[in-house]
């Protein structure tokens, strides 16, 4: 494929494409072999390139949308982190965040936020990360920024496959969220590290965390975070730009799925399908070669992917209990896989690196052979 030439204004850059290597697919029970134009029981596996057939100009210059830098934290309770309730209780779409815990501190990142930012950087326990939302095809993603050898990121003001483009400003490099990596400038092929989080409902969020900290509504920007702009977009079927091979009609198109890689072409958890589940549910299976085990919990909103073991290398395979989830040893474990009561309370279960929630169609598009869990 031909690269296409670097350019000092990333918004000139019009289209993209994407590489793909063929690789086996085993169907596991509960998940369907992929359909649509690839089928034949085969899988792919990504890799993001940067050409001239799929990236599009987003009507807004490089930084017109404005990502945020260490912007002022406070408590759940501050008048500033009103917007989030406020938006909450207007039954509107509902009220989401990206949490994190730093350092045992809860710190909560609101849709409201990322709607207008896309990319809030931040020094928390250390590190600079970036917690990066592109609305256009649900995804959060957090990254370590320091590891990839910049400073921050900001909104390029291009999309590729729908999907947000950051840039940072030392080497002007696009980094694709989705992909995770560089597709472009002095950084390609540079891959991102990603940080652990959850994003569920802010309701559940604050329940399970009464002392978080949220990201305050002074901003430095004129912005209302009550109203969500993208409200229309999430309610209806419209995508804003093409979309290279075309929709994967086997789910809808804008339901959130949890996408776990295998290496192949991956497995998407859908949240209709889950949500038809109990109240908690873990679902143990097997990717690439080892086994996973996702948990859903229908209260949060929120699906997360782990290793049968903690960092410490211990062994905990969870099933559900009541709100929460148990492992043999009679540790309770909760949705960000935390141990909070028990033998091995305060140990934490690794997480499936490269799992996150997207929309249907944008995990579909750059995963195309992907294969989904059913309740079945």
């Amino acid at each position: 494929m031909r690269a296409f030439p670097r350019l000092a204004d990333t918004t000139r850059r019009t289209a993209a494409t994407v590489t793909l290597f063929l690789a086996a697919c085993q169907a596991d029970p509960g998940i369907t072999n992929p359909g649509g134009p690839d089928g034949g029981g085969l899988d792919l596996s990504l890799l993001c390139a940067f050409t001239t057939d799929a990236v599009f100009a987003g009507g807004v210059g490089r930084g017109g949308i404005p990502a945020l830098v260490n912007p002022v934290f406070v408590p759940a309770s501050h008048p500033d982190a009103g917007y989030a309730d406020d938006y909450a209780a207007s039954g509107a779409v509902e009220a989401r965040v990206v949490g994190l815990l730093v350092d045992g501190t809860p710190v909560a990142i609101p849709h409201n936020i990322l709607w207008w930012h896309e990319i809030v950087n931040a020094d928390l326990g250390g590190r600079r990360l970036a917690i990066t939302y592109c609305p256009l095809t649900g995804s959060a993603i957090v990254f370590d920024v320091t590891a990839a050898g910049v400073d921050r990121f900001g909104v390029s003001g291009v999309v590729f496959q729908n999907n947000l483009v950051m840039f940072d400003p030392e080497t002007e490099s696009l980094w694709s969220q989705m992909c995770a990596l560089a597709g472009d400038g002095d950084r390609l092929g540079t891959r991102l590290v990603q940080v652990p989080a959850i994003e569920m409902r802010w309701e559940a969020w604050k329940a399970r965390y009464p002392n978080t900290l949220v990201v305050s509504d002074d901003t430095g920007h004129d912005r209302d975070y009550r109203q969500n702009p993208y409200e229309f977009y999430e309610l209806n079927d419209l995508l804003l730009f093409p979309l290279r091979g075309g929709l994967d009609e086997r789910r809808p198109m804008k339901e959130r799925v949890l996408g776990v890689p295998d290496g192949a072409g991956g497995i998407a958890f859908p949240f209709d399908e889950l949500a038809g589940s109990a109240a908690t549910t873990v679902i143990q299976t097997p990717v690439a070669d080892t086994v996973v085990q996702v948990l859903w919990d229908a209260d949060a909103g929120a699906a997360t992917a782990f290793h049968l073991r903690t960092e410490n290398g211990d062994v905990a395979v969870l099933r559900p209990e009541g709100l929460g989830f148990v492992d043999e040893s009679g540790t309770t474990w909760n949705i960000e896989g935390r141990a909070v009561a028990g033998p091995l309370e305060g140990a934490s279960l690794v997480p499936v690196e490269g799992a996150f929630l997207a929309y249907w169609f944008a995990w579909s598009a750059f995963h195309p052979l992907t294969r989904i869990w059913t309740s079945e």
